[in-house]
């Protein structure tokens, strides 16, 4: 397939595009040098690539983050995948598209409707959340309205290497591999108690492109999840067992969010129904190899 990348040097998108290029698809990937809320400039990209596929990963990415800079998170992931809709609908053949929301959608749900599955109302309560659930709303009337065929996919909490040290998981580990190197005997933590659905980013978007090369229903939305939920505290239990580090913990309240969802568990059989996928890669495999990134780059 001939695919279109947005955000195609960030975190996932790396991973995509690397996946993407060895399953044989020939990819054009843009990232910093196509401002997605740029619609002139992202209908230009994307008429020039002639895409049978688009997977619009480009987005203001960091849940608390975005109560500091509203306006901003909306801008990006909001109009920036109106852009990316529009242009695709201006194509002679519109391509299929893969736009990716978020299980932050969901806000909080309680225990007895856990795991969560698609049809579960959004109620976010987080401006990213917010921003996604407006994206999602663009998506499904570029597909009943203007006939684009769009899948859309709710990833849940997705680590691996290259994901930025302010998530939580990498930010635990570049904890700990400075503490081994500092002789420090105590690691900064901050909400030990809220539990989540944790998939590796090359399972992920393994389930990605098995949506748009034909398994994926446009119109429909699908969670990309791992079905069990994980408190932080024994990630960072995990994390100190691979490291072989005995630190204390310290909660620090910077290190808290002003909303943090308890439980995200996600129901993903309907993916697994579409497209049989399932994870691959084990949880500890995952967390060594966030931890010998950090290593490297100590």
């Amino acid at each position: 397939m001939r695919a279109f990348v947005t955000g195609g040097k960030g975190f996932v998108g790396s991973w995509l595009v690397e996946h993407l290029r060895a399953s044989g698809d020939d990819v054009v990937a843009v990232d910093s040098e196509v401002d997605v809320t740029d619609a002139e400039a992202v209908r230009r990209a994307v008429a020039a690539s002639e895409p049978e596929a688009v997977y619009h990963l480009a987005a203001f990415s960091h849940v608390g983050r975005s109560w500091d800079d509203r306006a901003a998170v909306v801008t990006v992931n909001t109009v920036g995948t109106a852009a990316v809709l529009d242009a695709c609908r201006r194509l002679p053949s519109p391509p299929r598209v893969l736009v990716v929301s978020s299980a932050e959608v969901y806000g909080t749900v309680g225990a007895d409707r856990q795991p969560v599955g698609e049809d579960q109302p959004m109620r976010p309560v987080t401006p990213y959340a917010a921003s996604k659930a407006a994206a999602e709303m663009l998506a499904v009337q570029a597909h009943l309205g203007d006939g684009v065929p769009v899948v859309r996919v709710r990833p849940f909490n997705h680590i691996g290497p290259g994901q930025a040290d302010s998530f939580v998981v990498p930010a635990l580990a570049a904890r700990i591999v400075a503490a081994q190197r500092d002789g420090s005997r105590e690691l900064r933590v901050g909400n030990l108690s809220a539990r989540r659905d944790l998939t590796d980013v090359r399972d992920v978007v393994r389930a990605y492109r098995l949506l748009l090369a034909g398994g994926g229903e446009p119109g429909a939305v699908y969670n990309v999840c791992s079905g069990r939920a994980v408190a932080i505290g024994e990630i960072a239990g995990r994390l100190l067992a691979l490291a072989g580090a005995s630190l204390e913990l310290q909660t620090d309240p910077d290190l808290m969010r002003p909303v943090d969802v308890p439980v995200m568990c996600g129901d993903g059989s309907r993916l697994a129904a579409a497209t049989g996928w399932a994870p691959a890669v084990a949880l500890d495999d995952t967390l060594t190899a966030v931890l010998d990134e950090q290593r490297r780059r100590a």
